[in-house]
């Protein structure tokens, strides 16, 4: 088929879904962009079960780029170790590092995509940026909804899990994340924000 050509080469984008690698955290909020990457890796029969810089990886060819699928297995709060670790192997910008997390500030089926800015209390997020020195990552952040009451502890409320509504109006976002990266790889990151933002 064509636009399938698989890209030979060394590796010219990363795509990092964050989350954390323990049973307990299977399909919880925090763990969408973990659940994003599965989506996007599983929709282009590519398989994220080598063990590499920390992380699960896989390859594949997204917009005729090599591109590493990576879902690091740090825990959230240091997920900057895998990152940059695997930056440094494949010399890669972060212009070219697409990382994909959950948001609180953002409804459920809510998707903002930025070029660059702060962590946005996202931890994962704060250990990249604070061990790369840099803050021009591109980002797709997916909607996981304010906690349903304030008196809950927002670390209660990112580890619960999702409903099965909520898990359809997911699968929609992750679809719109899956055509994201491809836009953003091709160089039309606007384009992406346009649409989904």
């Amino acid at each position: 088929m064509f636009g399938m050509k698989k890209a030979s080469g060394p590796v010219e984008y990363l795509i990092v879904g964050l989350g954390n690698p323990d049973k307990k955290y299977e399909n919880t909020r925090h763990n969408c962009g973990w659940l994003a990457l599965d989506y996007i890796a599983d929709k282009r029969g590519c398989k994220v079960n080598k063990i590499k810089y920390k992380s699960f990886v896989g390859e594949c060819t997204i917009a005729g780029k090599r591109v590493m699928l990576m879902k690091p297995t740090t825990y959230m709060n240091n997920s900057g170790q895998a990152v940059t670790e695997a930056m440094r192997f494949y010399k890669l910008p972060p212009e070219n590092v697409i990382v994909i997390f959950d948001d609180v500030s953002l409804d459920v089926g809510k998707m903002r995509i930025r070029q660059k800015g702060s962590d946005g209390g996202q931890k994962g997020m704060r250990s990249i940026i604070y061990l790369s020195g840099q803050d021009t990552f591109p980002r797709i952040k997916i909607g996981i909804g304010a906690k349903p009451n304030p008196q809950w502890e927002l670390a209660d409320w990112v580890l619960s899990r999702f409903s099965k509504d909520e898990m359809q109006t997911l699968e929609t976002m992750f679809d719109n994340a899956n055509e994201a990266v491809e836009l953003m790889i091709d160089g039309r990151t606007d384009r992406a924000m346009n649409l989904y933002n």
